[in-house]
C-alpha cells in the first residue's frame, strides 16, 4: 500500500512536470496529455520490463492512467498559474524524483534481485519519465547534462538497498530514500552544482 500510495503522488508530480513542458512547447491538448503520460508513466514502465513483469503495472490499472490524466489536463487548464510556481514545480519534480526512485527500488528488492540492480533499476525508474519526455521534445535528456539528477536518484536507491537490508521499516525506508534524494536535487540546484564535464572543448 505504501508504495502504491508513494508512486500515485509521484505520477501526478511526473504528469504536472511533463505537461506543463508540453505547453511551453505549444503542443496541442492531446500532445499535452500524451507527453504528461509518458513523463509519469516512462520511468515505471522501464522498471517493470527490467525486471520481468508483463504487461506493466501502470498499464494494467485504470488509477495509474486516470491520476497523470487528470494533472496533464488540470495543467493545460491553469498552465499560466502552474508556470508562476516555477520553485514550486522544481520542488515537485525533485519530489517525484524521490518517490518514483524509492518506489522503483522497493519494487526490485522484492523481486529478489541483487542489491546492485535494485540500485539501477531504482534510479532508472526515477530518471526514466523524465528522459523520454526530452527526447520527444528533441532537447538533450537533462540526466545527460551537467545538473545533478541522476546522481541523487542513484544516492537515494543506494539508501533505500542499505536500509532494507539493515532491516528497518519499509515505512523508514522510504521516507529517508526519499528525503535524500529531494535535499541532494534541491541543494544542487540551489548551489549550482554541476557534474564536470570535458575541458578545452570549441564553443
Amino acid at each position: 500500500m505504501l508504495l502504491i500510495v508513494l508512486e500515485l503522488i509521484g505520477l501526478a508530480v511526473f504528469a504536472a512536470s511533463g505537461a506543463l513542458a508540453a505547453v511551453r512547447a505549444r503542443l496541442d491538448l492531446f500532445g499535452v496529455v500524451v507527453l504528461g503520460l509518458t513523463t509519469a508513466l516512462g520511468g515505471g514502465i522501464l522498471r517493470d520490463v527490467l525486471l520481468g513483469i508483463h504487461p506493466p503495472t501502470s498499464l494494467t490499472t485504470w488509477t495509474y492512467l486516470v491520476v497523470p490524466v487528470g494533472a496533464a489536463l488540470g495543467v493545460f487548464g491553469f498552465h499560466p498559474q502552474v508556470a508562476k510556481l516555477r520553485r514550486a514545480v522544481l520542488l515537485a519534480d525533485a519530489i517525484g524524483l524521490g518517490l518514483f526512485t524509492v518506489s522503483g527500488t522497493a519494487t526490485a528488492l522484492n523481486t529478489g534481485v541483487p542489491a546492485y540492480t535494485a540500485c539501477l533499476i531504482g534510479m532508472t525508474a526515477g530518471i526514466g519519465g523524465g528522459a523520454l519526455r526530452d527526447l520527444l521534445l528533441r532537447e538533450i535528456p537533462l540526466v545527460l547534462r551537467r545538473e545533478i539528477y541522476a546522481l541523487a536518484a542513484l544516492a537515494g536507491a543506494v539508501v533505500v538497498v542499505v536500509g532494507a537490508k539493515a532491516g528497518w521499516s519499509a515505512a523508514l525506508v522510504a521516507v529517508v530514500g526519499a528525503t535524500i534524494v529531494t535535499a541532494v536535487r534541491l541543494i544542487a540546484l540551489w548551489r549550482q552544482w554541476n557534474a564536470p564535464v570535458a575541458r578545452g572543448l570549441e564553443r
